[in-house]
């Protein structure tokens, strides 16, 4: 199984490894997902970046079942911003996929970081 973020993205999207013409392009698009994985509190603190096709997804995150779900949501999230459907049932069921993944994200996260969004009582002496 491929490890490098970028080699398996772009296998993904039917492309070849060794054809880097449109690199630049996927990193970007492949940032981007992990600048809103980073918003949903998923992966390293501080966010995640690639540059090229020496980053691995182990990097990003070691647990399997976050790990599949990530490449899941980064592929159809590069998918829709590099070659975008053009049926429209098919946009529709892409889209559907990745709210879906997101959702499954934040129940994963926060079955392991929940953090009680009720603010604590303080209490002032007079």
């Amino acid at each position: 199984m491929e490890t490098s973020i970028l080699k398996s993205v772009k296998k993904n999207l039917g492309l070849e490894p060794n054809y880097d013409v449109f690199d630049g392009e996927i990193v970007m698009h492949i940032n981007a997902a992990f600048s809103t994985l980073s918003q949903l509190g998923l992966g390293p603190a501080g966010g995640y970046f690639i540059d090229d096709d020496t980053s691995e997804w182990s990097e990003f995150s070691t647990t399997i079942d976050e790990l599949s779900s990530v490449k899941s949501y980064v592929y159809l999230r590069v998918r829709l911003l590099f070659d975008p459907p053009t049926a429209g049932y098919v946009l529709a069921s892409f889209e559907g996929q990745l709210r879906e993944l997101v959702w499954r994200l934040n129940a994963l996260r926060e079955a392991t970081q929940w953090v009680d969004p009720t603010p604590p009582v303080v209490i002032v002496n007079e």
